[in-house]
């Protein structure tokens, strides 16, 4: 138990990072606004001396020395507080990025995290949002500093008046930040959770965009927008709260700095009267007394951002420090691309098995959508090995024996739901720009009468999720895009559910021909795909239940018909 209450919490181990590798720009912006703070604080200072000194000595000379020396404060402080902000947000602004960018490659990765249920929308406002406000700590620790050097040479000055004076100052100061360490508390709490709400609202705007059109479809976009409001409702609700709770802390940070500052004044004016200190003594009490206000304000307000920062921090471990689903192992697939999945139990799979030697065209005809949306799924890697009994084998070899980027290299699962990017056609069919079959992917998807159809051809602009193409033109799109990436071993899932039936029989020949020799799967149960194919499995309950050509299990099953016929 004493070891887990010592082990520091991930949240605070990135804000060690965060300090560790910036601590250069860290010193050097702490030096510069300690610089600030100090010719701030000595500006007060000045003017009393000049009071004490020139005003009694009436010299010229005494006066041109003190408006140099105010010049000189002047100066310091406009440049200092330039240059110390300079560095200290340039550090600011590099290590948020560095952070987004953790956060989305973790995201990115081929074996997925196992992040807590967080939807691609939370972990979009962690890379964003979080990430900012994480590497805001690099600012608040410089910033907290120097208006310590403030209030320590504020307290020294009027230490040198009058001791009763600087403990004043010393003691009103940990007072004031002990009662807001107490309030930053819950700061921290109140906008951890609000991140959290705002986050799944996010999340749900991302889900509701997705799946925009099918709303559309059947009706439920009022639904989804009432289910979307009340969400948007609870994180408007926990703002407020957050509002409320930085308010306060504001107010009485204000109230308290005021305070302090009337009192140092007040004890000032007391022991001049008394003439305990002189005149210049008291304009410097009483412009010290104003000064310090903004170094206290500076200062008081740093735990809260502290609070702000570490909540941030804790978001982003749950995407930082989550483990991988599973550990790839680190073989890759012998060349020739037989596919072999052995007594596989995932979701509604009852122990699937079925084997696809190499170069072999193979449909697989689903009776229940849900069975091939599994078997995508563990073909796909997006279910790990360990997510689901039985073994797949890719060239001879386990799926866990493989890295999944192998996988990936030697097998395309291309989903019927494939994202269209915001580019042009080509970028969407060949991102890389590298593929040696993109003019035969693109006739073969029978994407030809998309290209002739716009005078820029394949250089056409594509909206982001192919807002400008038909539902047929942007399957055709995705499915030129899976052919033209050429892999031993392609997997389709229905890509050919949104185009007439005439579009769809040579897209099927097509299929055939570009592939000839390669292994090809496909998940369909489309008859002109079926028949295509070398031979068709039958998915029906979890488990394959006849296996012959399309034209024979038309013959011989009257199941198989009643399911294909169109």
């Amino acid at each position: 138990m004493a070891t887990d209450t010592q082990r520091p919490r991930p949240g605070t181990a990135i804000l060690r990072t965060a300090l560790r590798r910036n601590i250069g720009a860290m010193i050097a912006g702490t030096v510069l606004m300690g610089l600030y703070q100090a010719a701030e604080t000595a500006f007060p200072i000045a003017l009393g001396l000049i009071v004490e000194h020139t005003m009694q000595d009436r010299s010229l000379g005494s006066l041109g020395v003190s408006i140099g020396s105010l010049a000189v404060i002047i100066t310091t402080v406009s440049l200092s507080w330039r240059f110390g902000m300079r560095v200290l947000q340039k550090a600011n602004t590099t290590e948020a990025h560095r952070w987004r960018v953790q956060v989305a490659a973790c995201g990115l990765q081929p074996v997925a995290r196992d992040v807590d249920g967080l939807k691609s929308g939370e972990i979009l406002t962690i890379a964003t949002e979080d990430a900012d406000q994480t590497a805001d700590i690099i600012e608040v620790v410089p910033l907290l500093v120097s208006s310590l050097v403030a209030v320590v040479v504020a307290a020294v000055a009027l230490s040198l008046a009058d001791i009763r004076l600087g403990l004043l100052v010393i003691v009103g100061t940990v007072g004031i930040l002990s009662i807001l360490a107490v309030m930053s508390k819950r700061i921290g709490s109140s906008t951890q959770e609000q991140q959290a709400k705002v986050a799944r609202a996010g999340a749900k705007v991302a889900d509701l965009i997705i799946g925009l059109r099918p709303l559309h479809g059947f009706g439920g976009n009022h639904a989804a927008f009432g289910s979307y409001r009340r969400v948007s409702t609870d994180a408007k609700r926990q703002a407020i709260t957050v509002a409320r709770v930085n308010g306060a802390y504001a107010g009485t940070a204000l109230a308290l700095n005021a305070v302090l500052a009337a009192a140092v004044s007040l004890t000032a004016g007391w022991l001049a009267f008394g003439g305990q200190i002189s005149i210049g003594e008291l304009v410097m009490a009483v412009g010290l007394a104003q000064f310090i206000m903004e170094p206290l304000k500076m200062f008081s307000e740093m735990p809260k951002y502290v609070m702000i920062a570490r909540a941030s921090a804790e978001r982003m471990a749950l995407v930082l420090s989550a483990p991988p689903v599973t550990v790839p192992g680190p073989e890759r697939p012998a060349p020739g691309g037989d596919l072999e999945v052995d007594g596989v139990r995932h979701g509604t799979l009852r122990g699937v098995k079925f084997t696809v030697a190499a170069g072999e065209f193979v449909a697989i005809a689903p009776y229940q959508p849900r069975a091939a949306a599994d078997l995508v799924a563990v073909l796909a890697v997006n279910a790990a090995p360990p997510a689901y009994e039985g073994v797949v084998r890719l060239g001879g070899q386990e799926l866990a024996d493989l890295s999944v980027e192998a996988v990936r290299e030697h097998m395309l699962v291309n989903p019927y739901d494939a994202e269209i990017f915001g580019g042009t056609l080509r970028t969407n069919i060949d991102p890389s720009g590298s593929s040696r079959t993109l003019s035969e992917a693109v006739e073969a998807s029978m994407l030809t009468d998309v290209v002739a159809l716009h005078r820029d051809g394949l250089d056409y602009a594509v909206r982001d999720r192919g807002a400008n193409l038909s539902g047929g033109q942007r399957q055709r799109l995705s499915l030129a895009r899976a052919l033209a990436a050429d892999t031993d071993v392609l997997v389709l899932h229905n890509p050919t559910t949104a185009v007439d039936a005439v579009t769809e029989q040579l897209i099927a020949r097509n299929i055939a021909k570009l592939r000839r020799g390669r292994t090809t799967v496909v998940i369909t149960s489309s008859p002109a795909l079926l028949d295509a194919a070398d031979r068709v499995l039958v998915l029906d309950e979890g488990v394959i239940t006849a296996e012959d050509t399309h034209r024979n299990l038309l013959a011989d099953d009257e199941e198989y018909c009643l399911a294909v016929a169109r």
